[in-house]
């Protein structure tokens, strides 16, 4: 395992070991039924976050056709591990199920998985998935990524299109972006804002509401939905569009704690997550959509869509400042696959 993630294990490992989770492969029993399973389900969205309402229907439809036999308890808004903590608390046990984000997650056990992020490569989800699990290089990453965290996947749950917000001035070409103080989540975020003059601040999700409310920063990339469901909406002013790219994320379990289940229940958490794959993968566009529009009607915002002119300007900083600084973090025959696979 790369460093970032065998540290971020470490830091996992010490909680459980301070009562706040449960070894490897556990199994826990209800109090109400000695035959009950009762799984956690841990993700840092906040209950209005499009992939929240999936990760809770997920577990309301396994709790209604498992009743009895299996019980999955959620706990959003990171209550348990948060946005860069999930992942390695599925890795250690501690948790049994996880939604992970890919681009915050992924990137430290292979750094590979940093092409998801690559502007404008990816036409859409089915595009980026496609990569991921029909190519021969994009297959290795996936892989690699599911066999080193001991995790396995069971439902897609995309976050959503990516696009900038604002709460200084209407971002309308690459010269607005000149100043801001702008939050980055992972690095590859990073040489995007280094590239347009503005200056970069590593922050976790839970302190962004007070960072903008504070002037710590005034500007971020991230999903519509997150605008509303963490309120941010009430401190920026204005969004950018055409989309980023296209975030994916996952509902992921514990490999060695869904070896131990009875036959029946892991073919119920995959019928369910296969259903959930549909049907989020299916809303999230309209869903941002309709988030926009609430943004605009209700909140008062913004949203200006770049002009061909603005756009080609864009293009021509992903190409020649962008995409330099994002190969330091991709091996060289990996962009050049996923280049060759976008046709660009």
């Amino acid at each position: 395992m790369s460093g970032k993630f065998t540290k971020m294990l470490r830091r996992v490992r010490t909680v459980t070991t301070l009562g706040l989770g449960l070894a490897a492969g556990s199994v826990w029993i209800s109090a109400a039924s000695a035959d009950e399973i009762v799984a956690r389900l841990s993700y840092h969205w906040a209950p209005k976050h499009h992939s929240a309402i999936f990760c809770q229907e997920f577990a309301d439809r396994v709790n209604a056709r498992g009743e009895g036999k299996i019980r999955v308890e959620t706990f959003p808004s990171g209550q348990l591990f948060g946005i860069r903590e999930v992942m390695g608390a599925l890795t250690a046990g501690s948790v049994q199920l996880g939604g992970v984000v890919g681009t915050v997650s992924f990137p430290p056990v292979n750094r590979n998985y940093n092409v998801e992020a690559l502007p404008g490569v990816f036409e859409n989800f089915d595009h980026l998935r496609k990569f991921f699990r029909e190519t021969e290089v994009g297959q290795e990453i996936w892989d690699d990524v599911l066999t080193r965290t001991r995790t396995k996947f069971l439902a897609y749950n995309p976050t959503g299109p990516f696009m900038s917000f604002t709460a200084e001035r209407p971002l309308t070409s690459p010269e607005a972006f000149e100043g801001l103080k702008a939050r980055y989540l992972s690095g590859i975020e990073r040489p995007r804002w280094t590239a347009l003059g503005a200056d970069a601040v590593s922050m976790p999700t839970g302190e962004v509401y007070t960072a903008l409310q504070n002037g710590m920063i005034d500007t971020f990339s991230t999903v519509p939905s997150a605008i509303k469901a963490y309120s941010w909406w009430d401190h920026v002013k204005y969004g950018q569009l055409p989309h980023q790219f296209y975030a994916d994320s996952f509902i992921l379990v514990s490999q060695a704690w869904f070896d131990g289940l009875p036959e029946d229940v892991q073919q119920l958490l995959i019928e369910v997550g296969e259903e959930i794959s549909e049907e989020s993968t299916a809303s999230i566009m309209a869903f941002s959509d309709d988030v926009l529009e609430e943004f605009v009607s209700e909140q008062g915002g913004q949203v200006d869509t770049l002009t061909e002119e603005a756009q080609a300007e864009f293009e021509r900083i992903n190409n020649e400042k962008v995409l330099p600084g994002l190969s330091e973090m991709i091996d060289p025959e990996v962009l050049e696959a996923v280049m060759e696979y976008s046709g660009q």
